[in-house]
């Protein structure tokens, strides 16, 4: 396969850290958009028309930069967006320390699910695929203590929903997963792969990145 650059339009470290373990090198570049004037009412519709938002965004910033589709090496340029559902409702990042309380103290006993979006762009051929995944997560109690500190450390304050099963304050309390990952305690089962809770499938991006690299 021939060599082309990645650029990862995100500035997660989660999804920097699973990139990383994919093997990819990569720089890292922002979109810079204002998320909330995007709204849907389905979260899949939700996260897609958000990843395609930061695709477009950052495109436009790389060719005022001076990129060339036709004399580049080829770039794929990898976008992505992320909500929680939790009792029907849309969960986004907390605007504040209080909604992030509510979001993770309503976890406790009860089901979450993650629906995030990736899409990959040829910045040389403007070709775009991108897919969906979907993983839920079923949780004992989480206690007081726990959620002060989860919040106290603040990086719940940045992903959506505040859910971060792989926090190591959370992830003592994971009994079971179906998928990538076994831990033990707060969260009770969980189906799906912890790259996907994390915000960005393994599986999925790398399968992206083959048929657009495949549709030249």
């Amino acid at each position: 396969m021939a060599s082309f650059k990645i650029i990862l339009g995100s500035s997660s470290a989660s999804r920097k850290q699973i990139l990383s373990e994919m093997g990819y090198q990569f720089t890292v570049m922002g979109a810079d958009i204002d998320e909330k004037q995007i709204r849907c009412e389905k979260a899949e519709d939700l996260v897609m028309a958000l990843a395609h938002a930061k695709a477009d965004a950052i495109g436009n910033k790389i060719k005022q930069n001076g990129f060339e589709e036709k004399a580049s090496e080829t770039t794929l340029l990898i976008t992505a967006d992320q909500v929680v559902l939790h009792g029907g409702v849309i969960r986004e990042k907390p605007k504040d320390a209080d909604e992030a309380r509510e979001f993770i103290k309503g976890y406790s006993k009860g089901h979450a699910s993650t629906v995030g979006s990736v899409l990959v762009t040829n910045l040389n051929t403007g070709v775009k695929k991108g897919g969906v995944d979907k993983s839920e997560i079923y949780f004992h109690e989480i206690p007081e203590d726990v959620i002060d500190n989860l919040i106290k450390e603040g990086d719940v304050m940045y992903v959506a929903g505040g859910l971060m099963v792989e926090h190591p304050l959370t992830s003592p309390f994971v009994q079971a997963m179906v998928g990538s990952l076994s831990l033990s305690s707060f969260v009770q089962s969980m189906v799906g792969t912890i790259d996907s809770v994390m915000g960005l499938p393994k599986a999925l991006t790398e399968q992206l990145i083959n048929e657009v690299l495949q549709d030249q």
